[in-house]
Formats: structure tokens, sequence, C-alpha cells
């Protein structure tokens, strides 16, 4: 399957670092070679780069590991095909508008019997299963909130509200902005870390780099970054919990949930997580 990279920021702040490991994915340390796509956002806007070639052997993908674009919310992607032909058209990350932004999406897994009927505002451009559900999931948020935007916290709730149904038809992971913040969502593998003043060197695992990010950076600097597999070897990651959904803004977990669904199989294997409510105190 698929790997995912997301980066959420405190101020505006460059991926080369991180990308340069991550693309290593595609066809050096590993054989994610199907396509690769990068979405830098820039307010309500944000720019695209998507090609069918290796981001091991793309020229758009060696741009963007040789040329510092700085953004507060990125999501990055290497393919694995499991569905869909491998061209332009099927390669994440994928991009729609609603109230006025920029939607970015990248999903990471595989999902088998999956045919909603969509209402034809949002409709698939090529023919995977991830870009099915990117379009599903915008036409809840305009079923839910018709005309009116949203904030954070509504998305958030629907997105844990419909997630689980989605994963029911096999693997969902996923990365999703609209330049506001970084919604992530897993169900079998997702890795985060929050670096942060005082910044410390950081070394990749997939390939022989160390950045001392404290020469780059000032206490007003912070950067989450989101991905598959941890990418450096010397950072303390934290991994998703089956079932979470954690909401990423200015360069922090400012919320994290489990899904109703995922909440309960963890209290059904350990009855000592399960909450207690006020009902329960009486």
């Amino acid at each position: 399957m698929c790997q995912l990279l997301g980066m959420n920021c405190a101020t505006p702040t460059d991926i080369t670092f991180s990308f340069r490991g991550f693309s290593q994915r595609a066809g050096v340390t590993s054989d994610h070679c199907d396509g690769f796509g990068i979405a830098f956002f820039e307010d309500k806007a944000c720019r695209l780069f998507v090609d069918n070639q290796s981001a091991v052997e793309s020229p758009i993908a060696e741009l963007v590991r040789n040329y510092p674009i700085k953004s507060r919310n990125v999501i990055a992607h290497i393919r694995k095909a499991t569905q869909g032909k491998i061209n332009l058209e099927n390669s994440h990350p994928f991009s729609r508008e609603l109230w006025g932004r920029q939607w970015i999406f990248a999903h990471n897994g595989d999902l088998h019997d999956f045919n909603p009927q969509l209402a034809g505002r949002f409709t698939p451009v090529g023919n995977t299963d991830s870009e099915l559900a990117f379009c599903f999931i915008l036409e809840q948020l305009v079923k839910r909130f018709g005309y009116v935007e949203p904030n954070l916290n509504q998305i958030f709730d629907l997105l844990l509200e419909i997630s689980p149904s989605i994963a029911e038809h096999g693997t969902f992971n996923f990365c999703l902005s609209n330049g506001q913040a970084l919604f992530s969502y897993a169900i079998t593998k997702l890795n985060w870390l929050v670096r942060e003043y005082p910044f410390k060197p950081a070394q990749l695992i997939d390939l022989d780099v160390e950045v001392d990010f404290s020469e780059l950076t000032t206490p007003d600097d912070r950067v989450a970054v989101i991905t598959t597999e941890p990418l450096t070897q010397n950072e303390v990651w934290t991994a998703f919990r089956p079932g979470e959904m954690i909401l990423f803004q200015h360069g922090q977990n400012i919320r994290a949930e489990m899904t109703h669904v995922a909440r309960l199989e963890r209290e059904r294997l350990d009855p000592s997580l399960k909450r207690v409510t006020k009902a329960d105190q009486y």
C-alpha cells in the first residue's frame, strides 16, 4: 500500500528534510514506485505537484527536494497501486474546492466493495477507491453543513462519525487539510511527532542526512510531522491508536479522539479503559 507524509506548522516551514527521506521509499528503501504527489498550502489555495513517475525518478520530486517551499500545511504521498491504473489522474493527493477553499486528501489503504452513491457535485477524475472516498467525505460535509462553512471542531466531529463506515471496507488511513489545519486518521499505521523549542538534531532513517534544527529555527517555530513510518531514528514518534483521529493546528496536536467503534472495541478487550461518565458515578 501507499505511504503518507503530512506537516502542520506554527509558522511557514519547508519540508525538504522530511521529504528527502520520505521519497527514498519510492524505490530505494521501499517499493512505493507508482507515482507521487505533494501539496503546499498558501492560505486558502495550494501548490499541487503530482507525477505518475516514482518520487526517486521524477524531476518534479527533485525540484521539491531542493526547493524550500514554505507552508503551514503540507500533504505528500508515495503510491504503491492497489486499485486504479498508474497514471496522473490516480496520483495523490487529490484536490477539490469547497466553501472557497482548496481541500487536499491523501489515503493509505485499500477499500473493497466501497460504492457510495454520489450526488454529482464531487466526482472522481480517476478510478481509485481513495479519490472516491474523498468525494464521499466532501459530499457528507456539504450534506451536513450546506452553504455555511463549519469550524474545525465541527469538521472533526463529522470525520470521526463517518470514517468508521468507510473503514469497514478495508484499510483507511488518511491526511486531509483545508489550509486551516490538518486532520489525520488511522486504522492501521500512522505516526507523529512535534518539533519545538529547544530544537535538537534529527537523523533520517532512509538517508544518511542529519540536520540540527536548533541552527535553523526560532523559539516561535513548531512543527508537527505525520507519517506512515517514522522518518528519523533519534526522535520519539507516537503511533496512532487504531481508530484514532487527530487534529493538528499551529504545529501541535490540539484534539485527539477515538471513533466510537474503536473505543468500544478497546474497552471490550480491556475493561479498565472504560470511560467513567457522570451517570456511572451515581
